[in-house]
């Protein structure tokens, strides 16, 4: 039997009683004689495991007394042990209290034992130093190098422990004078052994120069010796390839000078502890060095060519070689290495030298280009039509050359000239509105002279300064969209450099983040002193930048912006006054007519008919037929959906209209500010009538009552202004001082006086 389930956490009775009868082996006996074994056997065990529970019990309870003298045992030697700590504790306090004057006393004389010994090795290297230059002259006679080396190595060690002497001075330059006589001994030697690229003499003489503190003026050896073959290399170039211009010469020799780089790079390793400084000194050197010098080359290189497009092709030659010499360096740099940071520096520095003083003149410089650019466009043509179409042209060669002054700003000066070309941008706009006016000037003179000979309508004239109002929409949408190029292009050449989550791997990475040649410096400082040699200049850009980062600056060609804006309210004028002509002579006598006086239109009979019997003058249904004839020939605005014409309209407000949103169709605007011109002119003309008769006050309500009426045809509502006149001029003599109460002062006043009717 298994009784090992009775030992189970979750054990079920029920369960191992079916196990019990499911494993029975002879079928054949009763269940009940089964179950009768099951429980003599279960009662057996459970005998025995009585037995054995009492048992173990009867031996505790033996063993008890001897634990309980065993665990006090150990609490007599635990209180034992605490006494026995604290009287150590006790014992080490008073030795510290006792010995404490005689630590004191060890230490002075540790000091003081120190003290001897520093003196000691100062007499010692004191003597020494007497030694070495007693024996040195005896060394340099025998010209052996490392006998030489290693007297100016222990005088030198010496040296630094005379300080303190009177006479340290004079010694520092007797040792200086010494170690002058060992660099000419080994001049000769050090020019042969850098010339012919020697591994070995060279390592010997590196570790030479660092035993006497002079690896500096090594470099100036081996800067020398390479030097000459580099500036052989340019004269080379210049002779070889003479029918070639400067773009040739410039990519053939920083070939040559990345090759030499990479190949002096490889041997300078082997020799000198840390070769990025001292082969990015080379180039340096080299550079400044050339002849002829390589702004006089670019001088006259740009003087046979357009000065921006010479200069933007050469110093793209410039920068893929500073690029290429940068990512050098990065393969080689060491981690917080300020010299390789300082090196990089000097070298772009003078890479980009021959640039620097064309661009602190690069606002002038593109002024001319855009000057020359906008010379080059024709705008002016003796007939209307020709000019309306010159001038629509004009728009995307205009901004055409605008596009190309951004492009040229980012490939000549990677955005740091900036804020030269925005000026020149708004010089370059600004003369382009002053000629546009001109032609405008043009127009309207041509347009007066058509008119007065009789040739062209005026609706022909008003289709031409429809298409020029569309030219101006034009020349708005085209400013926005540049004005969008501009302020993407500065996001993505200057702006990013004050973005901490921008990966910055241009030129000047390296140098924003360690002391450079600039000191601490900003990424964008560091960009922008490539380029600009004014700090003024590059404190500005700062400034740009900081704005465009603080969202300050939504639009840099804002100033332009409102000059097209104007621009296109004075060509809108414009438009109005050739449609408003017509009208404005229609009404321009009206004060002046002779009925206002008469006293009958004809005779006594007529003078006491009622108004509604009175026909409108002949100059009011000039007027109002002009007017119903107007929407046939606004037509064109509601044809076709002309999103310049719209753009126009919205930022060049017609006359008489309010600053309000655009309506559905432009045309109703035209024609209710056409309208609102007619009543304001018609108003005034009114209000200048001296005098009016009874007969005559009857008629200027007729007419008035038919302007109405010709304006209610149109959809349109009459103005206050005339409401009130006519308001004024019906009410009786009796009634009018109750009328004129609510209306302005300057109309009661007005017609009461031409009515003859005191106030």
């Amino acid at each position: 039997m298994d009784y090992s389930k009775f030992l189970d956490d979750n054990f079920d009775a029920k369960e191992w009683v079916n196990a019990a009868f499911g494993s029975q082996k002879d079928p054949s006996t009763a269940k009940d004689q089964y179950a009768t074994t099951l429980v003599m056997k279960l009662q057996m065990f459970i005998q025995e495991v009585n037995n054995i529970i009492e048992e173990t019990s009867q031996q505790a309870v033996q063993n008890l007394p001897r634990v309980i003298r065993e665990l006090d045992a150990v609490r007599q030697e635990a209180a034992l042990l605490q006494d026995q700590m604290t009287m150590v504790k006790e014992d080490i306090q008073k030795v510290e209290h006792d010995t404490s004057k005689s630590m004191q006393t060890l230490l002075k004389l540790d000091a003081i034992k120190s003290r001897m010994t520093s003196a000691a090795e100062a007499l010692k290297e004191a003597d020494n130093w007497t030694t070495l230059s007693s024996d040195v002259e005896e060394v340099f006679q025998s010209k052996d190098i490392k006998a030489i080396t290693s007297k100016l190595k222990g005088m030198q060690n010496s040296l630094l422990m005379l300080v303190e002497t009177p006479d340290y001075g004079d010694r520092c330059q007797h040792l200086e004078t010494l170690k002058n006589r060992l660099e000419a001994l080994l001049s000769p030697q050090l020019v042969q052994a850098f010339n012919t690229q020697s591994l070995e003499a060279a390592q010997m003489y590196t570790q030479i120069f660092t035993d006497i503190d002079r690896l500096p003026q090594l470099y100036k050896y081996y800067t020398r010796c390479h030097k000459v073959a580099l500036l052989s290399t340019w004269k080379d170039t210049m002779e070889a390839n003479a029918d070639d211009t400067l773009k040739e010469w410039l990519t053939e020799y920083y070939d040559q000078l990345l090759s030499t780089w990479h190949t002096q790079m490889k041997w300078c390793r082997q020799v000198f502890p840390d070769p990025v400084p001292i082969v990015c000194n080379l180039i340096t050197e080299s550079l400044k060095s050339l002849d002829p010098p390589l702004h006089s080359c670019v001088n006259l290189y740009i003087q046979h060519r357009d000065t921006l497009t010479g200069l933007t092709e050469l110093k793209q030659i410039t920068e893929r070689f500073a690029r290429s010499i940068e990512q050098a360096v990065e393969a080689n740099m060491k981690a917080e290495d300020v010299s390789h940071v300082t090196s990089l520096d000097h070298l772009l520095l003078e890479l980009y030298a021959p640039y620097r003083q064309y661009i602190s003149t690069y606002q002038s410089l593109e002024e001319e280009k855009l000057g020359k650019d906008l010379e080059s466009i024709k705008m002016d043509h003796e007939e209307i039509f020709e000019t309306v179409q010159l001038l629509a042209r004009s728009v995307n060669k205009l901004f055409s050359f605008a596009e190309e002054a951004n492009k040229r700003c980012l490939n000549l000066t990677n955005g740091c000239g900036y804020l030269f070309m925005m000026d020149a941008i708004k010089t370059y706009f600004s003369n382009y509105c002053k000629e546009f006016r001109r032609v405008l000037t043009n127009i309207k003179e041509k347009c007066r002279t058509s008119r007065r000979a009789g040739e062209e309508e005026d609706w022909t004239h008003f289709q031409h300064t429809l298409r020029i109002i569309q030219t101006c929409g034009d020349l708005i949408m085209h400013m926005d969209e540049l004005d969008g190029n501009i302020l993407s292009s500065m996001m993505q050449t200057i702006a990013h450099y004050t973005n901490p989550s921008s990966p910055i791997k241009e030129i000047g990475k390296l140098r924003s983040d360690l002391n450079g040649f600039f000191g601490k410096v900003s990424a964008l400082e560091a960009h922008a002193s490539l380029f600009l040699s004014n700090p003024h200049d590059i404190e500005n850009l700062e400034g740009l930048v900081t704005k465009l980062g603080e969202g300050d600056l939504p639009s840099v060609l804002e100033d332009t912006k409102k000059e097209l804006c104007k621009l296109s309210e004075d060509v809108h004028k414009f438009s109005f006054d050739i449609v408003f002509g017509t009208l404005r002579g229609y009404l321009a006598d009206v004060s002046n007519m002779e009925i206002w006086t008469s006293k009958s239109a004809g005779g006594a009979l007529t003078s006491d008919l009622p108004t509604f019997s009175l026909s409108p003058q002949e100059y009011i249904t000039k007027v109002g037929q002009y007017l119903m004839t107007l929407p046939q020939h606004l037509e064109p605005f509601t044809m076709q959906d002309n999103p310049s014409v719209l753009v126009a309209l919205k930022h060049g407000k017609l006359p008489y209209t309010d600053e309000t949103e655009l309506p559905e169709q432009v045309a109703d605007l035209w024609l209710e500010s056409i309208a609102r011109g007619t009543m304001h002119l018609y108003s005034e003309q009114i209000l200048k009538i001296p005098e009016l008769s009874s007969h005559a006050t009857k008629q200027l309500i007729t007419d008035i009552d038919y302007l109405c009426n010709v304006l209610d045809d149109l959809g349109l509502y009459a103005s206050e202004t005339l409401r009130n006149i006519d308001t004024l001029l019906k009410a009786p003599q009796e009634e009018y001082l109750d009328t004129a109460e609510s209306m302005p002062q300057r109309l009661s006043h007005a017609i009461s006086s031409m009515r003859n009717i005191e106030l």
